[in-house]
């Protein structure tokens, strides 16, 4: 998989941690990926999903300083707007109520953020 097939993907970050969220984007700029909103809270997050309308998909860290971003997956699938989660837990991090939802274990590389991207772009073509 080469970064160019991942060109121009807009993305939505939840992320509370400032260091990891910088990083990620670094690394979504190398990919050629296109972040139309950070958040670093639930709150911030629900604020402002009139712009999740706009993203290709999300990428959701599960614990955003002692709150759950359930309530924000909620929404976007609603939307049918494609997400993973990533986690330090990994897939035992995740509620059950999530089965079929893609995570992606931190800390993770980008070539895993790629892969996992490659599954969001396949999503998202589905809902244009």
């Amino acid at each position: 998989m080469t970064a160019q097939s991942l060109e121009g993907l807009r993305l939505f970050l939840v992320e509370d941690e400032a260091l990891v969220a910088m990083l990620l984007e670094d690394m979504l700029a190398d990919l050629g990926c296109v972040v139309v909103e950070v958040a670093g809270s639930l709150s911030q997050a629900l604020e402002r999903l009139d712009v999740a309308n706009d993203a290709d998909g999300a990428i959701l860290d599960v614990n955003l300083g002692g709150e759950q971003v359930y309530p924000f997956a909620d929404a976007l699938a609603a939307r049918e707007i494609p997400f993973l989660f990533a986690t330090g837990y990994g897939r035992v991090g995740v509620s059950a109520r999530y089965p079929a939802a893609q995570v992606l274990a931190k800390p993770y590389g980008q070539a895993e953020l790629a892969a996992a991207l490659e599954t969001i772009r396949r999503s998202g073509a589905k809902r244009h």
